[in-house]
């Protein structure tokens, strides 16, 4: 029980919910910034739907930041960075599927890809920020597409090439790609909100 009261104290302070924002928010600026305006690589309807789930997690973690010991914040913050969680896990498995269909030449496993998002409660994110949110790319070809007429700086065109057959951790052999990552991320951060959420209700129960 000393362990879940340590656990549960965490969770009541500031640090783990500034942890998920600042990584949450952190993985959608490197995905826009770098790989999508800097290395050229357009995002998918799956890509922008992974952004639209880190950033409910961090919306979660900016409320319960206010006042993790609040427990109507700290509810409402839960709630928003689990149903981010989950949502951000069938996101990332759904383009898993889609990627090994594509690289494995199975025309009938490319399902949920469209240059027309539907967002949840249909929020139209496409339209209030498009380069944020509105796909341009295929699924599972998350390699460059560089504009004719661009000149590449040579940190670019190193990039380019590294990312030639698509964004995986380890691009040389192919190790994980980016749906691969999201989808520990994700499945990472539910165990940890899980974890703190049980041990809070466990510590309440106690009190």
């Amino acid at each position: 029980m000393k362990f879940a009261e340590k656990i549960a104290k965490f969770a009541d302070s500031r640090l783990p919910w500034a942890i998920l924002v600042a990584v949450s928010v952190g993985l959608v600026i490197l995905a826009h910034s770098l790989f999508q305006n800097y290395v050229y690589m357009p995002p998918c309807e799956q890509c922008v739907y992974i952004r639209f789930a880190f950033l409910c997690m961090a919306l979660g973690g900016l409320v319960a930041i206010v006042n993790p010991k609040n427990l109507l914040l700290a509810a409402l913050g839960y709630l928003l960075a689990f149903w981010g969680a989950i949502q951000g896990i069938m996101y990332s498995a759904k383009l898993i599927k889609i990627h090994d269909a594509v690289h494995g030449d199975d025309p009938f496993g490319v399902q949920g890809c469209s240059t027309e998002p539907h967002y949840p409660f249909g929020l139209p994110l496409e339209k209030w920020a498009p380069d944020w949110f509105l796909p341009t790319g295929d699924c599972g070809y998350d390699n460059p597409m560089v504009p004719d007429g661009v000149t590449l700086s040579s940190f670019q065109k190193y990039l380019v090439d590294l990312y030639g057959d698509g964004w995986y951790l380890i691009p040389s052999s192919k190790f994980m790609s980016m749906a691969d990552c999201t989808l520990i991320g994700f499945g990472v951060c539910f165990v940890v909100l899980a974890t703190m959420f049980i041990c809070k209700i466990l510590t309440l129960k106690k009190a």
